[in-house]
């Protein structure tokens, strides 16, 4: 059985078609990236995988349920996948522990307390929980957006351009980084 399958979606804003009968299937464990020049729509399509669009037509399945087609829109909050931001997208107001365990809220207190310090010791955060994202560091910063799309345990992680706003050197790092925390979750 596949994780994920898209197939033949298209979405346009307004009259401005941005993907255009895209199809593809992704197997348990792979990972994918989407490829194209600036506007082309990769992050569109990830936003529709996500939940935060609806497509024009065609239909996306996650574990062989239809999430989005022109009749279904699972909500997003719904589909148990994860999204790191370009930007990351944490909230300026919450600690980083805060932001790890947003996603988390149905659990209980202490489910919810083990899970954050399991996540800030997985990306090496585990003394900075009371910090907030300003105090923090561009990789840190991103440890901490991966965080928390990985706190809930998603089916599937899209990461939209996460390492773009960082150096070439702490890129190449984090994404390593991302690969070894990526392993380590599959291995559990």
């Amino acid at each position: 059985m596949s994780l994920l399958e898209v197939d033949r979606v298209s979405h346009a804003y307004g009259q401005r078609a941005v993907v255009r009968d895209l199809s593809f299937v992704l197997a348990p464990g792979e990972i994918a990236c989407l490829l194209g020049s600036s506007g082309c729509g990769k992050t569109t399509m990830l936003r529709l995988i996500a939940g935060f669009e609806i497509p024009s037509a065609g239909s996306i399945r996650l574990n062989g349920t239809t999430i989005a087609s022109e009749a279904t829109q699972v909500p997003a909050e719904k589909r148990r996948i994860g999204m790191v931001f370009q930007d990351y997208a944490l909230f300026p107001h919450l600690s980083i522990a805060d932001n790890i365990g947003f996603g988390l809220r149905e659990k209980s207190a202490l489910a919810r307390r083990r899970r954050i310090d399991e996540m800030l010791e997985l990306i090496g955060l585990v003394d900075l929980g009371g910090r907030y994202p300003h105090e923090l560091s561009g990789g840190q910063q991103q440890r901490v957006a991966l965080a928390r799309a990985l706190a809930p345990q998603p089916h599937l992680l899209l990461l939209d351009e996460p390492f773009s706003n960082l150096d070439v050197e702490l890129r190449e790092r984090l994404s390593l980084e991302v690969r070894d925390i990526e392993r380590s979750l599959r291995c559990r």
